[in-house]
């Protein structure tokens, strides 16, 4: 009888601080829109391998361990289509493009963004090199900004320009600091935010903060206040690690999520009065900005071809300057 072919579906690598949890748990945590229950089913058909060894579901999984999920089924990778959609490029030469990311615009496909998203639009602006082509999936994407998150983002154009600056991402050589508006006021002026994010275990969709060694990677964010507003702040962050929704999970944290940061609780009254009158101005300014107050404003590293340091600023998105002019005259008038 013909032995059945199977394919890597999933590969993950257990961190040095990874507790010994049950292969089943630990996937449940890694992969979106998966029950338990159909883990548990992988382990049985011999689908589930831990330093490639199919494993049962209880099996733990300990630091430095390399999980596979195989499939019977060949992975399908739909095709990119290059689309001609405007990008605000700051700077561009031959290994590397810095562009300012706009609101609403997904970085790279993912069920249910196939089309519209900057990696379309690279695929027509930078359709001449070899990094760009219909098979990858995410052409010289170093990082990432979330879809309503605006700011900087570098692009390599070449496999050596890749290489390097994925390093320096790693390596944490890079600085990226980031504008946000937050409610309430931070206890101290500037602080340092610890704590291992991962994937929420209430809603996969979001990340949360958990204790030193228990779950997640290990994620550190600085910040620093640089204008008050009475019930709102406006900080900047400095990222130390780069994790998912790093800036949003560690604020939300600390009890300041982004204003109207509608996964982590920031779009609605947290901080401020009961008067109508404010109720109607913070529901003006939702309008104004529909998405987490956010900015990726400055980005400096070091350039792959000529080894110099380079640095990179933006301005304030029209939405992030609107607002924060109308809470200077609110708090010229209300404190």
């Amino acid at each position: 009888m013909e032995q059945q072919k199977l394919f890597e579906l999933y590969k993950f690598t257990a961190d040095a601080g990874q507790s010994h949890l049950r292969v089943d748990k630990f996937l449940y945590n890694k992969i979106e829109n998966v029950s338990r229950n159909k883990i548990q089913n992988a382990a049985k058909q011999g689908y589930i391998l831990i330093d490639g060894k199919p494993v049962k579901s209880n099996r733990k999984v300990k630091p430095g361990n390399t999980i596979i999920v195989m499939s019977n089924n060949e992975p399908h990778e739909t095709e990119l289509i290059p689309e001609n959609i405007p990008i605000d490029i700051i700077y561009e030469d031959d290994v590397l493009m810095v562009i300012n990311k706009e609101a609403g615009m997904v970085v790279h496909p993912s069920y249910g963004h196939r089309n519209g998203t900057l990696v379309n639009a690279l695929m027509y602006h930078i359709k001449d090199c070899s990094l760009f082509d219909s098979e990858n999936q995410r052409p010289g994407l170093v990082h990432r900004l979330d879809k309503n998150t605006t700011g900087l983002l570098v692009i390599a154009k070449t496999e050596h320009s890749l290489s390097s600056l994925s390093k320096q991402f790693f390596n944490r050589t890079t600085v990226r600091r980031y504008n946000a508006l937050i409610w309430g006021r931070p206890k101290e002026p500037e602080g340092t935010i610890t704590g291992n994010i991962g994937r929420s275990l209430k809603d996969r969709k979001v990340m949360d903060v958990f204790p030193k060694g228990e779950y997640g990677k290990h994620a550190v964010t600085h910040y620093k206040i640089i204008e008050e507003f009475g019930y709102v702040t406006l900080i900047e962050c400095k990222l130390e690690t780069g994790r998912t929704h790093q800036i949003r999970a560690h604020l939300k944290h600390i009890g300041h999520p982004l204003f109207n940061d509608s996964e982590y609780g920031g779009n609605k009254i947290l901080k401020g009065t009961r008067f109508s009158k404010y109720k109607q101005f913070i529901d003006n300014c939702f309008k104004i900005i529909p998405r987490q107050a956010l900015h990726a404003k400055t980005l400096s590293f070091t350039h792959p071809a000529t080894g110099e340091n380079v640095s990179f600023k933006s301005e304030l998105p029209d939405d992030m300057k609107e607002i924060i002019e109308k809470w200077r005259n609110y708090v010229k008038f209300t404190f």
